[in-house]
């Protein structure tokens, strides 16, 4: 039986980003790792009402070098640890790799969807940069942008704008209560 998912970006969406020139960036090591108020109940109220909760994670700085794949790694154990996430999905490449799985791609969320039989169109894709939201269109998934102010350009086009996964959550449950 396929389920619907919550597909979560990481950094901006469930732990904090931090901000340099008006873009985000994911934390420096293991100690600067914060998860976002609110997340946690956001993500318990998702799960019992049904919904698989999966990161969906662009992580370039491995391919740049200014990163480890072994902090990467100690981050994600961290947020399964803490948090009742399904599984994590991580693109480790750059731009120039050309592989399918970098978002605005929609390899991650298909490959999680093949993986955890996930039913891509009721399922929904939450996140804080347009490429976030142009993968979950192109896997056929609702979009929410979580609009963060960042100096970069926005999404083209949305199903929900929003300033919080929990603010996000509520709306996904309203929906679910009105089925």
């Amino acid at each position: 039986m396929m389920r619907p998912a919550v597909f979560l970006d990481r950094d901006g969406v469930i732990n904090r980003a931090f901000i340099r020139d008006g873009t985000p960036h994911p934390p420096a090591s293991l100690q600067d790792l914060e998860i976002l108020p609110h997340v946690p109940e956001a993500l318990r109220a998702l799960k019992i009402r049904g919904y698989s909760l999966v990161v969906v994670t662009n992580q370039p700085d491995v391919a740049r070098g200014t990163s480890s794949q072994e902090l990467v790694d100690s981050i994600h154990e961290r947020l399964k640890s803490t948090l009742d996430l399904d599984a994590i999905f991580t693109c480790f490449h750059d731009d120039a790799d050309a592989c399918d799985c970098r978002k605005p791609k929609p390899g991650l969320l298909h490959r999680a969807a093949d993986d955890l039989g996930i039913d891509l169109p009721s399922s929904f894709m939450i996140g804080d940069r347009r490429r976030d939201v142009e993968a979950g269109k192109r896997a056929g998934c609702r979009t929410f942008f979580v609009d963060c102010s960042y100096r970069e350009r926005l999404p083209s086009s949305f199903d929900f704008r929003v300033g919080s996964l929990i603010e996000a959550s509520r709306i996904i449950l309203a929906q679910t209560d009105s089925r």
